[in-house]
């Protein structure tokens, strides 16, 4: 069976729309109708029906879901474990939040060496919708990202948090902060949601941004405020450029492993969970009632 009628497939589970899917898969409608037809005869069913309402699956469509998640997915992993790096018994795909990727994959992968030595690793950082698609697919075994996508095949463990604090070119209080200077940051949606339920006053700046090192960048080179990982703050504070806003609330963002859920209880996944877990609680934040230090 070829591959791409499983995709095609699974994409118009999800768009239930012919051009929708031939949209998202570059390809022709008369493609997406072609693979859909030829995924229908391997299988002797009718997998869609269409009408004027829409498109809906069948219920051997509805039936047949599963199977083919299961079956990219398997056929994904194969691919990738017959092309293991030399001297390495297996290979671990790591997705991680882009914003934890410059401050902790080094301590992360040290650790995950000196405990699966005979392992290779290829990390790729990214944001969590496309890691939950690639955990999905197969084309990644492990991802700690910032906002879980909630998926039947897809298992999320919170293993901790990261924190995120003010810091400005010119005011030491909320107060001082000019909207006009502020970047407002959307590091996930449920920091954006704490950011301007704490900070309304902020939501309308003419500049968001995704990545804390994007934020110190901008202010580094035009000053204002906004929030960056705790870390950044600290150097940002240390060049002297920058100071604490102190009665600035500190936003802590959760992290959450991922995983297939077909490797829930797998030795390896659980070892790599374990390790990010007591990776993030070493770092020891602040309690959240306590403000960050002044410069």
């Amino acid at each position: 069976m070829q591959i791409d009628l499983l995709d095609t497939f699974l994409d118009l589970c999800e768009t239930r729309s012919f051009n929708r899917t031939a949209e998202r898969l570059d390809v022709t409608q008369s493609t997406v109708s072609a693979r859909i037809a030829a995924l229908e005869t391997a299988l002797g069913a009718r997998l869609f029906a269409r009408s004027r309402a829409g498109t809906d699956l069948t219920m051997e469509g509805r039936r047949f879901e599963s199977h083919a998640r299961s079956l990219r997915h398997e056929w994904n992993e194969a691919r990738r474990r017959i092309r293991l790096p030399d001297r390495a018994a297996q290979l671990i795909r790591l997705g991680i939040q882009n914003d934890l990727a410059a401050q902790h994959i080094g301590e992360w992968v040290a650790d995950f060496r000196r405990a699966l030595p005979e392992t290779a690793f290829y990390i790729e950082p990214d944001y969590s919708n496309q890691m939950c698609a690639d955990l999905l697919t197969g084309v990644q075994d492990f991802a700690v990202m910032f906002s879980p996508k909630p998926h039947p095949d897809l298992h999320f463990e919170t293993v901790g948090e990261v924190p995120y604090v003010m810091v400005s070119s010119e005011a030491e209080t909320l107060e001082q902060v000019s909207p006009d200077s502020f970047v407002f940051a959307h590091f996930s949606p449920a920091f954006e949601r704490m950011h301007r339920e704490v900070t309304p006053q902020f939501a309308g700046s003419a500049i968001s941004v995704g990545q804390s090192a994007t934020v110190a960048s901008l202010l580094t080179a035009m000053g204002g405020a906004g929030y960056v990982l705790e870390k950044t703050a600290t150097g940002l504070v240390a060049s002297g450029h920058f100071r604490h806003v102190t009665d600035a609330p500190v936003l802590r963002q959760p992290v959450y492993a991922a995983l297939h859920l077909r490797h829930r209880i797998s030795p390896l996944h659980r070892r790599l969970t374990r390790i990010v877990r007591r990776r993030l609680a070493a770092a020891g934040p602040e309690p959240l009632d306590s403000p960050p230090r002044a410069a």
